[in-house]
Protein backbone atom coordinates (compact mmCIF):
# COMPACT_ATOMS: atom_id res chain seq x y z
CA UNK A 1 0.00 0.00 0.00
CA UNK A 2 1.36 3.39 -0.94
CA UNK A 3 1.63 5.89 1.91
CA UNK A 4 1.26 9.35 0.41
CA UNK A 5 2.61 12.43 2.17
CA UNK A 6 -0.84 13.54 3.24
CA UNK A 7 -3.80 12.37 5.29
CA UNK A 8 -5.81 10.77 2.49
CA UNK A 9 -7.05 7.52 1.10
CA UNK A 10 -8.13 8.53 -2.37
CA UNK A 11 -7.00 10.95 -5.04
CA UNK A 12 -9.45 13.71 -4.23
CA UNK A 13 -8.43 13.60 -0.57
CA UNK A 14 -4.78 13.31 -1.47
CA UNK A 15 -5.02 16.45 -3.58
CA UNK A 16 -6.72 18.28 -0.73
CA UNK A 17 -4.14 17.28 1.83
CA UNK A 18 -0.88 17.43 -0.10
CA UNK A 19 1.12 20.34 1.23
CA UNK A 20 2.45 23.09 -0.95
CA UNK A 21 4.19 26.30 0.10
CA UNK A 22 4.47 29.68 -1.49
CA UNK A 23 3.41 30.32 -5.06
CA UNK A 24 2.90 26.67 -5.91
CA UNK A 25 -0.03 26.49 -3.47
CA UNK A 26 -1.55 29.61 -4.99
CA UNK A 27 -1.23 28.29 -8.52
CA UNK A 28 -2.71 24.86 -8.19
CA UNK A 29 -5.54 25.63 -5.79
CA UNK A 30 -6.72 28.48 -7.98
CA UNK A 31 -7.46 26.04 -10.79
CA UNK A 32 -10.92 24.50 -10.87
CA UNK A 33 -10.22 21.05 -12.34
CA UNK A 34 -6.86 19.72 -11.18
CA UNK A 35 -5.52 16.36 -12.19
CA UNK A 36 -3.42 14.46 -9.66
CA UNK A 37 -1.01 11.61 -10.29
CA UNK A 38 1.03 9.91 -7.60
CA UNK A 39 4.11 7.79 -8.12
CA UNK A 40 6.58 6.22 -5.69
CA UNK A 41 10.18 7.39 -5.43
CA UNK A 42 13.04 5.85 -3.53
CA UNK A 43 15.94 7.84 -2.08
CA UNK A 44 18.27 7.11 0.77
CA UNK A 45 16.41 3.91 1.54
CA UNK A 46 13.15 5.81 2.18
CA UNK A 47 9.97 5.54 0.16
CA UNK A 48 8.81 9.01 -0.91
CA UNK A 49 5.89 10.13 -3.02
CA UNK A 50 5.90 12.39 -6.03
CA UNK A 51 2.59 14.22 -6.47
CA UNK A 52 2.11 16.03 -9.79
CA UNK A 53 -0.78 18.48 -10.11
CA UNK A 54 -1.77 20.06 -13.40
CA UNK A 55 -4.83 21.70 -14.89
CA UNK A 56 -6.98 20.21 -17.63
CA UNK A 57 -5.52 22.60 -20.19
CA UNK A 58 -2.00 21.27 -19.70
CA UNK A 59 -0.78 24.21 -17.59
CA UNK A 60 2.30 24.27 -15.39
CA UNK A 61 2.60 21.27 -13.10
CA UNK A 62 3.81 21.27 -9.53
CA UNK A 63 5.67 18.52 -7.74
CA UNK A 64 5.59 17.82 -4.01
CA UNK A 65 7.40 14.94 -2.38
CA UNK A 66 7.96 13.86 1.21
CA UNK A 67 6.89 11.52 3.96
CA UNK A 68 3.53 11.91 5.68
CA UNK A 69 3.90 12.05 9.45
CA UNK A 70 2.32 9.47 11.70
CA UNK A 71 0.02 12.21 13.04
CA UNK A 72 -1.10 13.00 9.49
CA UNK A 73 -2.04 9.39 8.87
CA UNK A 74 -3.89 8.93 12.17
CA UNK A 75 -5.62 12.30 12.39
CA UNK A 76 -9.35 12.15 11.54
CA UNK A 77 -9.28 15.35 9.53
CA UNK A 78 -9.29 16.29 5.87
CA UNK A 79 -9.73 19.25 3.57
CA UNK A 80 -13.09 19.41 1.85
CA UNK A 81 -13.18 18.61 -1.85
CA UNK A 82 -12.80 22.24 -2.93
CA UNK A 83 -9.83 22.67 -0.58
CA UNK A 84 -11.37 25.78 1.04
CA UNK A 85 -12.45 24.37 4.41
CA UNK A 86 -11.34 21.58 6.71
CA UNK A 87 -13.27 18.98 8.73
CA UNK A 88 -12.04 16.88 11.61
CA UNK A 89 -13.70 14.38 13.96
CA UNK A 90 -12.95 14.17 17.68
CA UNK A 91 -13.92 11.72 20.41
CA UNK A 92 -14.75 13.41 23.71
CA UNK A 93 -12.37 12.02 26.35
CA UNK A 94 -13.23 11.39 30.00
CA UNK A 95 -10.83 14.14 31.16
CA UNK A 96 -12.57 16.66 28.88
CA UNK A 97 -15.93 16.53 30.66
CA UNK A 98 -16.93 18.51 33.73
CA UNK A 99 -19.46 18.46 36.55
CA UNK A 100 -22.37 18.23 34.08
CA UNK A 101 -20.89 15.02 32.61
CA UNK A 102 -20.49 16.82 29.30
CA UNK A 103 -17.58 18.53 27.57
CA UNK A 104 -16.60 21.83 29.17
CA UNK A 105 -16.54 25.09 27.22
CA UNK A 106 -12.74 25.04 27.62
CA UNK A 107 -12.72 21.64 25.89
CA UNK A 108 -14.79 23.05 23.05
CA UNK A 109 -12.50 26.09 22.73
CA UNK A 110 -9.39 23.89 22.72
CA UNK A 111 -10.86 21.74 19.96
CA UNK A 112 -11.65 24.84 17.91
CA UNK A 113 -8.04 25.92 18.27
CA UNK A 114 -6.79 22.44 17.42
CA UNK A 115 -8.84 22.09 14.24
CA UNK A 116 -7.83 25.59 13.16
CA UNK A 117 -4.15 24.77 13.56
CA UNK A 118 -4.57 21.43 11.80
CA UNK A 119 -6.31 23.19 8.92
CA UNK A 120 -3.35 25.55 8.58
CA UNK A 121 -0.88 22.66 8.70
CA UNK A 122 -2.84 20.79 6.04
CA UNK A 123 -2.20 23.58 3.54
CA UNK A 124 1.48 23.82 4.42
CA UNK A 125 1.66 26.57 7.01
CA UNK A 126 4.00 26.53 10.01
CA UNK A 127 3.72 24.04 12.86
CA UNK A 128 5.89 26.13 15.20
CA UNK A 129 3.97 29.42 15.39
CA UNK A 130 0.25 28.77 15.20
CA UNK A 131 -0.19 28.73 11.43
CA UNK A 132 2.22 31.44 10.35
CA UNK A 133 2.85 31.81 6.63
CA UNK A 134 6.39 31.94 5.15
CA UNK A 135 6.30 35.74 4.95
CA UNK A 136 5.03 36.01 8.53
CA UNK A 137 7.94 33.92 9.77
CA UNK A 138 10.34 36.08 7.77
CA UNK A 139 8.92 39.25 9.38
CA UNK A 140 8.59 37.68 12.88
CA UNK A 141 4.80 38.01 12.83
CA UNK A 142 2.36 35.82 14.75
CA UNK A 143 -1.43 35.53 14.92
CA UNK A 144 -3.15 36.61 18.15
CA UNK A 145 -6.84 36.43 19.01
CA UNK A 146 -8.77 39.71 19.02
CA UNK A 147 -12.30 38.35 19.52
CA UNK A 148 -13.91 34.97 20.10
CA UNK A 149 -17.62 34.16 20.02
CA UNK A 150 -18.89 30.64 20.79
CA UNK A 151 -22.47 29.38 20.90
CA UNK A 152 -23.17 25.87 22.17
CA UNK A 153 -26.67 24.45 21.59
CA UNK A 154 -25.96 20.98 22.97
CA UNK A 155 -22.89 19.85 24.87
CA UNK A 156 -21.38 16.52 23.76
CA UNK A 157 -20.93 13.85 26.44
CA UNK A 158 -18.04 11.51 27.16
CA UNK A 159 -17.38 9.21 24.15
CA UNK A 160 -19.54 11.27 21.80
CA UNK A 161 -17.99 11.96 18.40
CA UNK A 162 -18.17 15.51 17.08
CA UNK A 163 -17.19 16.82 13.67
CA UNK A 164 -15.88 20.37 13.39
CA UNK A 165 -15.63 22.24 10.10
CA UNK A 166 -13.53 25.39 9.88
CA UNK A 167 -12.51 27.97 7.29
CA UNK A 168 -10.87 31.39 7.31
CA UNK A 169 -11.40 34.66 5.43
CA UNK A 170 -9.98 38.16 5.29
CA UNK A 171 -11.17 40.66 7.90
CA UNK A 172 -10.08 44.21 7.13
CA UNK A 173 -6.46 45.31 6.71
CA UNK A 174 -5.16 44.17 10.07
CA UNK A 175 -6.45 40.66 10.43
CA UNK A 176 -8.46 37.63 9.43
CA UNK A 177 -11.49 35.74 10.68
CA UNK A 178 -12.00 32.05 11.30
CA UNK A 179 -15.39 30.36 11.62
CA UNK A 180 -16.45 26.92 12.85
CA UNK A 181 -19.52 24.69 12.74
CA UNK A 182 -19.79 21.81 15.22
CA UNK A 183 -21.95 18.76 14.53
CA UNK A 184 -22.87 15.58 16.36
CA UNK A 185 -21.23 13.11 13.99
CA UNK A 186 -23.79 10.36 14.72
CA UNK A 187 -26.84 12.48 13.88
CA UNK A 188 -25.49 15.35 11.78
CA UNK A 189 -27.16 17.81 14.14
CA UNK A 190 -25.48 21.21 14.48
CA UNK A 191 -24.59 21.49 18.17
CA UNK A 192 -22.54 24.70 18.07
CA UNK A 193 -21.09 27.53 16.03
CA UNK A 194 -18.19 29.89 16.56
CA UNK A 195 -16.42 32.80 14.94
CA UNK A 196 -13.23 34.68 15.74
CA UNK A 197 -11.09 37.59 14.65
CA UNK A 198 -7.30 37.37 14.57
CA UNK A 199 -4.69 40.07 14.12
CA UNK A 200 -0.96 39.99 13.42
CA UNK A 201 1.58 40.96 16.06
CA UNK A 202 5.31 41.45 15.79
CA UNK A 203 6.82 38.78 17.97
CA UNK A 204 9.76 41.00 18.98
CA UNK A 205 8.08 44.37 19.62
CA UNK A 206 4.71 42.83 20.70
CA UNK A 207 2.95 45.49 18.62
CA UNK A 208 0.10 44.90 16.18
CA UNK A 209 0.89 45.23 12.48
CA UNK A 210 -1.24 45.44 9.37
CA UNK A 211 -1.46 42.35 7.22
CA UNK A 212 0.65 42.97 4.14
CA UNK A 213 -0.58 42.11 0.66
CA UNK A 214 2.05 39.38 0.46
CA UNK A 215 0.76 37.69 3.62
CA UNK A 216 -2.85 38.06 2.46
CA UNK A 217 -1.98 36.44 -0.86
CA UNK A 218 -0.47 33.49 0.99
CA UNK A 219 -3.58 32.60 2.96
CA UNK A 220 -6.53 34.01 1.00
CA UNK A 221 -6.01 31.43 -1.74
CA UNK A 222 -7.17 28.83 0.79
CA UNK A 223 -10.30 30.82 1.73
CA UNK A 224 -13.82 30.61 0.24
CA UNK A 225 -14.18 32.81 -2.83
CA UNK A 226 -17.48 34.19 -1.56
CA UNK A 227 -18.18 35.38 1.97
CA UNK A 228 -19.23 32.45 4.15
CA UNK A 229 -20.27 33.08 7.75
CA UNK A 230 -21.02 30.69 10.59
CA UNK A 231 -23.50 33.35 11.77
CA UNK A 232 -25.17 34.73 8.62
CA UNK A 233 -28.17 36.06 10.56
CA UNK A 234 -28.56 39.81 10.60
CA UNK A 235 -27.80 41.44 13.97
CA UNK A 236 -26.63 38.13 15.45
CA UNK A 237 -25.01 38.07 18.88
CA UNK A 238 -21.48 37.68 17.51
CA UNK A 239 -21.67 41.30 16.29
CA UNK A 240 -22.70 42.88 19.58
CA UNK A 241 -20.30 45.24 21.30
CA UNK A 242 -19.37 44.51 24.90
CA UNK A 243 -19.68 47.36 27.37
CA UNK A 244 -16.90 47.72 29.91
CA UNK A 245 -17.83 46.45 33.34
CA UNK A 246 -17.26 49.17 35.90
CA UNK A 247 -16.49 48.80 39.59
CA UNK A 248 -17.88 47.78 41.91
CA UNK A 249 -18.73 44.43 40.37
CA UNK A 250 -21.24 42.13 41.99
CA UNK A 251 -18.93 39.10 41.93
CA UNK A 252 -15.16 38.81 41.82
CA UNK A 253 -12.26 36.39 42.02
CA UNK A 254 -9.01 38.17 42.77
CA UNK A 255 -5.35 37.22 42.49
CA UNK A 256 -5.47 34.69 39.64
CA UNK A 257 -2.04 33.78 38.26
CA UNK A 258 -1.01 31.92 35.09
CA UNK A 259 0.41 28.46 35.49
CA UNK A 260 3.36 27.42 33.36
CA UNK A 261 1.00 25.11 31.51
CA UNK A 262 -1.11 28.14 30.54
CA UNK A 263 1.62 29.55 28.28
CA UNK A 264 1.52 28.69 24.58
CA UNK A 265 4.31 28.36 22.02
CA UNK A 266 4.22 32.12 21.44
CA UNK A 267 5.15 32.73 25.08
CA UNK A 268 1.89 34.31 26.19
CA UNK A 269 -1.14 33.02 28.05
CA UNK A 270 -3.24 30.85 25.74
CA UNK A 271 -6.58 32.40 24.79
CA UNK A 272 -8.52 29.44 26.27
CA UNK A 273 -7.10 30.21 29.73
CA UNK A 274 -8.99 33.52 29.74
CA UNK A 275 -12.27 31.63 29.39
CA UNK A 276 -11.54 29.72 32.58
CA UNK A 277 -10.59 32.92 34.40
CA UNK A 278 -13.83 34.63 33.31
CA UNK A 279 -15.90 31.74 34.65
CA UNK A 280 -14.05 31.72 37.98
CA UNK A 281 -16.04 34.74 39.16
CA UNK A 282 -19.46 33.39 38.18
CA UNK A 283 -21.76 32.90 41.19
CA UNK A 284 -22.08 29.28 42.27
CA UNK A 285 -25.88 29.33 42.33
CA UNK A 286 -25.90 30.08 38.58
CA UNK A 287 -23.34 27.32 37.91
CA UNK A 288 -25.60 24.90 39.82
CA UNK A 289 -28.77 25.70 37.89
CA UNK A 290 -27.62 26.93 34.46
CA UNK A 291 -25.19 25.97 31.73
CA UNK A 292 -23.20 28.29 29.47
CA UNK A 293 -24.85 28.83 26.10
CA UNK A 294 -22.90 31.74 24.62
CA UNK A 295 -19.58 33.39 25.40
CA UNK A 296 -18.03 36.40 23.68
CA UNK A 297 -14.57 37.65 24.59
CA UNK A 298 -12.67 40.72 23.38
CA UNK A 299 -8.92 40.33 23.93
CA UNK A 300 -7.33 43.72 24.63
CA UNK A 301 -3.97 43.08 26.27
CA UNK A 302 -1.41 40.30 26.49
CA UNK A 303 -1.04 38.50 29.78
CA UNK A 304 2.42 37.30 30.80
CA UNK A 305 3.50 34.56 33.18
CA UNK A 306 4.23 36.89 36.12
CA UNK A 307 0.97 38.87 35.90
CA UNK A 308 -1.71 38.73 38.61
CA UNK A 309 -5.27 38.93 37.31
CA UNK A 310 -8.64 39.92 38.82
CA UNK A 311 -11.85 38.44 37.40
CA UNK A 312 -14.98 40.58 37.78
CA UNK A 313 -18.58 39.67 36.93
CA UNK A 314 -21.94 41.43 37.15
CA UNK A 315 -25.37 40.74 35.64
CA UNK A 316 -25.87 42.68 32.43
CA UNK A 317 -28.63 45.28 32.72
CA UNK A 318 -31.23 45.45 29.99
CA UNK A 319 -31.65 48.90 28.53
CA UNK A 320 -34.80 50.09 26.82
CA UNK A 321 -34.45 53.59 25.35
CA UNK A 322 -32.00 54.47 28.07
CA UNK A 323 -34.14 53.07 30.87
CA UNK A 324 -33.72 49.73 32.58
CA UNK A 325 -36.56 47.29 32.12
CA UNK A 326 -37.40 43.80 33.28
CA UNK A 327 -35.45 44.28 36.49
CA UNK A 328 -34.81 41.01 38.20
CA UNK A 329 -32.43 42.26 40.91
CA UNK A 330 -33.42 43.23 44.44
CA UNK A 331 -31.96 45.15 47.37
CA UNK A 332 -29.93 47.44 45.16
CA UNK A 333 -28.11 44.65 43.29
CA UNK A 334 -27.57 44.94 39.54
CA UNK A 335 -30.55 43.82 37.45
CA UNK A 336 -30.16 40.73 35.30
CA UNK A 337 -30.89 40.99 31.60
CA UNK A 338 -33.48 38.41 30.58
CA UNK A 339 -32.77 37.25 27.03
CA UNK A 340 -35.07 34.24 26.72
CA UNK A 341 -37.18 32.54 29.31
CA UNK A 342 -34.85 31.38 32.09
CA UNK A 343 -31.77 32.71 30.22
CA UNK A 344 -29.43 35.12 31.99
CA UNK A 345 -26.63 37.37 30.73
CA UNK A 346 -23.53 38.61 32.50
CA UNK A 347 -20.73 41.06 31.76
CA UNK A 348 -17.13 40.20 32.62
CA UNK A 349 -13.82 41.97 32.99
CA UNK A 350 -10.31 40.63 33.43
CA UNK A 351 -7.77 43.20 34.61
CA UNK A 352 -4.27 43.36 36.01
CA UNK A 353 -4.41 43.44 39.80
CA UNK A 354 -1.66 46.03 40.19
CA UNK A 355 -2.61 48.89 37.88
CA UNK A 356 -6.12 47.84 36.83
CA UNK A 357 -5.28 47.72 33.11
CA UNK A 358 -7.93 45.88 31.10
CA UNK A 359 -6.93 42.50 29.72
CA UNK A 360 -10.22 41.15 28.48
CA UNK A 361 -13.90 41.98 28.50
CA UNK A 362 -16.66 39.47 27.94
CA UNK A 363 -20.32 38.60 27.87
CA UNK A 364 -21.93 35.26 28.69
CA UNK A 365 -25.46 33.91 28.30
CA UNK A 366 -26.69 31.05 30.45
CA UNK A 367 -29.69 28.74 30.00
CA UNK A 368 -31.40 26.45 32.49
CA UNK A 369 -29.78 23.04 32.70
CA UNK A 370 -31.77 20.36 30.89
CA UNK A 371 -33.44 17.70 33.00
CA UNK A 372 -31.34 14.53 33.17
Amino acid sequence: MLNVSCNATDKVQAFGKCRSLGSSGRNFLARRSPVLSVSPLKTGGKNLVQAVVSDQQGGVTRVDSGLGSLADRLRLGILTEDGLSYKEKFIVRCYEVGINKTATVETIANLLQEVGCNHAQSVGFSTDGFATTPTMRKLHLIWVTARMHIEIYKYPAWSDVIEIETWCQGEGRIGTRRDWILKDYATGQVIGRATSKWVTMNQDSRRLQKVSDEVRDEYLVFCPRELRLAFPEENNNSLRKIAKLEDPSQYSRLGLTPRRADLDMNQHVNNVTYIGWVLESMPQDIIDTHELQTITLDYRRECQQDDVVDSLTSPEPMEDNGALSKLLGTNGTAPIREVKQDNLQFLHLLRLSGDGLEINRGRTEWRKKPAR
